[in-house]
Order: structure tokens, then sequence, then C-alpha cells
């Protein structure tokens, strides 16, 4: 009984991240790049584009042109899975711009190429981001780029600039340069919603120390601030001498009290400072009382 109620709850959430998700795209080609003539690549971009040549409804022609996409997920993206939650996506998505649009203002909200551009892609980004937090696509380019980035772990942001580049190119042909890059923009604003909206904000900082005093530092770093460390043996290839390396994260406004740890500890000792986005398992926040023995450490 617990399972099925926590299948249909994952289900209905599921659901209303893929629909506001849709919904979301819809509104931002709607308000944002169909007044504008704006194509930033993908399905959505050459539906604008063929708009403007032969006066074909935006939606319909989304429509259309996903459906070779929907075989490609289906065989690439979980078979029937997939297709269920990305045919929903796609029919409510394109089939959303055009009944959308009788009720949204036709110029828009504003004539302001760069407006467009930006919040553009900030709402069609925001609602990719949701789309793939319910495991599902709105087709397209997005079956591409999803398949890209679990296959090669690219960014996002970075895959649509290597999907889209052509249709972007096609617009600028169509609509003139100047409007290709306000939707290279609306590209590039689009890839690092979904991306934020998708793994969440950077708030962890991965922290690296390369140090000849293993134990010191990492009981100072316990003591300091309850986090837990990992220690690697190393060696220095220049010099041939023996290092170990130690592994930990830490919160933004902790570093600068780790960075004062360590030195104190060790002042020779090598730290390099990187940034995640999510951590879990080990010491994360600081704990009262001392800290555990080094025998006992877990890692982060």
């Amino acid at each position: 009984m617990v399972r099925r109620r926590g299948a249909g709850t994952e289900i209905v959430r599921e659901g209303a991240l893929l629909t506001a998700g849709a919904v979301l795209l819809a509104l931002s080609v709607d308000l944002f790049l169909v007044p504008s003539d704006l194509a930033p690549g993908g399905v959505s971009g050459l539906a604008i584009i063929l708009r403007r040549l032969i006066g074909t409804p935006v939606g319909l022609t989304m429509l259309l042109l996903n459906l070779p996409m929907l075989v490609l997920g289906y065989a690439r993206l979980g078979r029937f899975r997939f297709l269920l939650r990305t045919a929903f996506v796609v029919l409510l998505y394109n089939l959303g711009v055009d009944i959308l649009a009788r009720w949204t203002p036709a110029g828009g909200l504003t004539q302001d190429l760069l407006l467009n551009a930006l919040f553009g892609g900030v709402v069609g980004g925001i609602g990719t981001g949701l789309v793939f937090r319910g495991r599902g696509t709105s087709a397209g380019t997005g079956v591409v780029s999803r398949i890209m980035q679990l296959r090669t772990g690219v960014p996002i942001s970075q895959v649509y600039l290597i999907t889209d580049g052509a249709v972007v190119l096609l617009a600028g042909i169509v609509f003139g340069w100047e409007k290709a890059l306000y939707a290279l923009i609306t590209l590039f604003v689009w890839g690092l919603a979904a991306d934020y909206v998708l793994e969440g904000p950077s708030t962890i900082r991965t922290v690296f120390i390369v140090t000849d005093e293993p134990d010191a530092v990492a009981r100072a770093v316990l003591n300091g601030l309850g986090i837990g460390v990992t220690t690697w043996p190393a060696q220095g290839e220049f010099t041939g001498a023996a290092h170990a390396v130690l592994f930990c994260t830490v919160g933004r406004p902790d570093v600068s009290a780790l960075r004062s740890i360590v030195t104190e500890a060790d002042d020779s000792a090598f730290i390099v400072v990187g940034q995640g986005h999510q951590a879990s398992g080990g010491v994360v926040r600081p704990r009262p009382g001392p800290a555990p023995a080094a025998t006992q450490e877990r890692k982060p």
C-alpha cells in the first residue's frame, strides 16, 4: 500500500512538472518569440521561420516536425515510458501554442527585441527544465540534446548551441542577422535557465588540499567545521616527493574559514576550490562536541 501511494504521488508530481513546463514553453513562443520573429533553434524556430515563409500555424507545424523526433526518443530514451511523457508534453506544448495565441496579445508584451530575447529564453528555459525534471522532453532538438547529455555529460546549454546553430543561421537569412544575433542570446539564456532548473544552483564548493601534514590538516578541518575529509596518497611529478591529497565539500560561506584553518595547520598547503551543484552523504553541517576520530571518517 505504501509503495502504491508513493508511486501515485510520483506520477502526480511528474505530471504537474510536465504540464507546467509545457504551458511555459507555449507562453514563451506566443509572448516573446513569434511577435519578434526570434527563432532560437529547434523545432519552434523552424516553425517560426516557416510561418514567415508560407504562413503555416506555428503550433501545428511544430507538431508535424516533432513526429520523427518521437520515434527517435522512443528508441533511445525509454520506450513507452518516454513516449507517454513526451507525447503528452508535445501535444500540450505544440497545440497550446495555437490555442493560447487566441488569448495572448498579438504583438507580445513588448516591442523591445532584447527584452523578448531575454525573457523568451528565461521562460522557455524554465519550461524545459521542468519538463526534464518530470523525466520527459519537449521532443524536437530536446530529444537530441537529452541523448547527448546522457551519453557525454555535456551541459544542456552547450548541447543546444551545437544542435540549434543551423536553425539560427537559417533565421538570419530569413529575418536578418540582427534578429539572428538576438536569437543567439535567447538560445544561450534558454540553456542556462534549463540547467539551473534541472541541476539547481551551485551552492557547494569542492576543495582539494595537497599537503605534507594530512593528519593535522584533517583534524583541523574536522574540529573547525565538522565536515568529513577523504585522503589519498599522491606524488609530486617534479620532485618525486610523497604528498597527500585531502578532499571535502563546504558551503560557499565556509570557504574563507576553511582556507584559514588549513593555512594555520600547514602554511605550505596547496588549496584548489571548485564548485558543485549537489552533495549527499557525509558530514555536511557543523556538529557540537569533538570531531570524530580519523579512523571513523566518512567520505563526503
